[in-house]
């Protein structure tokens, strides 16, 4: 599914039925001027709030890695 804006923003929840899914906007709820079911891709939104990025992952080393030893 080609989502646009959607896939990274806070305000989108999946709803998956018996044979499709869909993105919903949560905005729709608290704002009638947002569509419940938009049509994508959306490529721009004036309610776009992005998801916060995932933090990196501790197990692996911030940057370059150098070998000191021998």
């Amino acid at each position: 599914m080609e989502a646009g804006l959607c896939v990274s923003c806070k305000q989108s929840r999946t709803v998956k039925g018996p044979r499709s899914t869909f993105l919903m906007c949560r905005r729709s709820q608290t704002d009638p001027t947002f569509p419940r079911y938009p049509r994508l891709p959306v490529l721009t939104c004036r309610g776009y709030d992005p998801k916060p990025q995932p933090p990196d992952d501790p197990l692996q080393p911030a940057g370059p890695s150098m070998c000191l030893g021998g």
